[in-house]
């Protein structure tokens, strides 16, 4: 339950409704909103912490599991884009912007759905006031997400080139933090409760 509580905690940190500090089932940093620092391979960083993610998390549930996979196409799309920053050629910026649309749709259509269920079949009040303090930052996510694959489409279709050296890094950086908040949020609307219902067996 200690370890509940912490988990917790981080994810109220991350909607910046706490100061930050680090989780003790997820070392690793949480920013809060408008406070990124820029980091020097980010997008390996976010490809690693995929990694992490899909052995602590894959294979428990189908869905999860998929949609960790498609984080990873995500992240793996990122990176060919940044480095093709001054090159960028149509089909890779739309292969990324398809991922990460799927990735986004995903989320919010799918499993976000399926960890409230899971919390409300529990009756986990912690984690459904989690979800109530940490979706409303996922959704500005989202949108800011689905903002910038707008103009890219609407740029393309123009036959502009877009600007993709100033918007890229901030893009990433919000991922970064998306992924962050989704990690805590699967520790724990999902693996808490499969714990629990291993116990009850």
């Amino acid at each position: 339950m200690k370890a509940l509580c912490q988990r917790h905690t981080l994810a109220l940190h991350s909607a910046g409704k706490l100061p930050l500090r680090r989780c003790a089932a997820n070392p690793s940093p949480t920013w809060e909103p408008g406070q990124y620092k820029k980091i020097k391979g980010s997008e390996a960083a976010m490809l690693e912490k995929c990694r992490n993610a899909q052995e602590r998390w894959g294979g428990v549930h189908q869905l999860i599991d998929r949609w960790l996979q498609e984080r990873h196409e995500l992240i793996s799309a990122y990176q060919q884009l940044q480095s093709q920053l001054d090159r960028c050629s149509r089909e890779t910026l739309q292969v990324f912007c398809q991922w990460l649309v799927d990735y986004a749709s995903a989320g919010h259509f799918e499993v976000y759905e399926q960890l409230l269920r899971e919390a409300q079949d529990f009756n986990d009040q912690r984690g459904l006031e989690l979800a109530r303090q940490i979706y409303p930052r996922l959704q500005v996510i989202t949108q800011l997400a689905l903002d910038f694959n707008d103009r890219c489409d609407a740029q393309l279709a123009r036959g502009e080139q877009p600007q993709l050296a100033s918007e890229l890094a901030p893009l990433g950086q919000l991922l970064h933090e998306r992924f962050e908040l989704e990690d805590c949020l699967i520790e724990v609307l999902h693996t808490a409760h499969q714990q629990q219902a291993m116990q009850a067996v």
